[in-house]
């Protein structure tokens, strides 16, 4: 099978598609053939050796797939091949095939998209995992996402208005909030042609939640402007600045900074992090959630893929197509 392949952690330029062989399947594992496989801004500090987890050399970054069930583990047969499905494993998803423990992945309804269900794992988890399991976010309330237009900014949109909040979308360009307004934002702000802090002091209202998958200099902006009693999501730090914030800010406001690891939430709460997902995958179903797909990339065109998510081109979701 053709797979990418980093040898060596270093620049997106070094790594290669090449040969391998396919792995040996596993009792509780099933092997599938992969349709799509979304491209997400950690894969990219993965292959440099800067993310939280380093995998063992020489390895296939990607994490989030769909496809179709080609063989069955004896412990695994509740998989039946030809099962469309939905899966999520810290590598190897950037190949024409995966194997993976059963468990791990998720029947994929036939109204669901391999490109759709390749792309609401990662993001929408996450975004999930913030606002209902850290956030507690009530209806009514009003969420401030920074970052807006990328993967994790698009779900935090989409699932806030479904959840009954109002949103405040923070981007950069006229492009990227116009996709922002037509996925639900109430309010956009421009913080290249608008000083964000002039434009939140502006908003007649305050900002009970902040979903910051940015880091960089405009979370202390957006902290400033929360509501006694709210919450700052810490998601990631995309801008590649982890920012310094006064702890006099949480204390006159009794806000709470709370960090949002969904990785390790799924390690240590894997039933929760199941119902997640099948709400979400339920809800893209019935047509509640749409993840928008910008760009679909040939596995060839790996490199490029990662490039675009680094330059903070992407607005929804990039995928591969092996």
């Amino acid at each position: 099978m053709k797979a990418l392949v980093c040898e060596t952690f270093g620049p997106v330029e070094n790594l290669q598609i090449k040969d391998l062989a396919t792995p040996e399947l596993k009792a509780n594992e099933v092997r599938i053939d992969i349709k799509a496989a979304g491209v997400n801004f950690p894969d990219n500090l993965m292959v440099q050796g800067l993310y939280q987890f380093k995998p063992p050399l020489p390895f296939t970054p990607g994490s989030e797939f769909s496809g179709v069930v080609t063989a069955t583990g004896e412990k695994a047969k509740y998989l039946e091949v030809g099962t469309r499905v939905a899966g999520f494993q810290m590598i190897g998803a950037f190949a024409e095939q995966i194997t993976i423990p059963a468990m791990q992945c998720l029947p994929l309804p036939d109204s669901v998209s391999f490109e759709q269900g390749a792309s609401f794992l990662v993001t929408y988890g996450t975004a999930y995992h913030a606002l209902k399991d850290r956030a507690n976010l009530q209806a009514e309330e009003v969420v401030l996402v920074l970052g807006a237009a990328g993967g994790v900014g698009i779900a935090c949109i989409e699932l806030a208005k479904l959840m009954g909040a109002k949103v405040v979308a923070v981007a950069s360009t006229a492009e990227k909030l116009a996709l922002c307004e037509q996925y639900g934002a109430d309010h956009l702000i421009n913080y290249k042609t608008e000083d964000l802090k002039t434009a939140l002091k502006a908003l007649p209202f305050g900002i009970d939640v902040i979903c910051d998958p940015v880091g960089g200099i405009y979370s202390e902006v957006a902290l400033r402007r929360l509501n006694y009693g709210g919450r700052h999501l810490v998601i990631g730090f995309t801008a590649g600045n982890i920012p310094h914030v006064p702890l006099n800010l949480p204390l006159l406001k009794s806000c709470q900074i709370v960090g949002v690891f969904w990785g390790k939430f799924l390690e240590t709460h894997p039933a929760e992090g199941l119902n997640n997902h099948v709400t979400l995958l339920n809800w893209i179903g019935t047509g509640q959630l749409k993840p928008h797909i910008q760009k679909a990339y040939p596995l060839e065109q790996a490199k490029d893929a990662l490039n675009w998510i680094a330059a903070r081109k992407a607005m929804g979701k990039i995928v591969l197509k092996p």
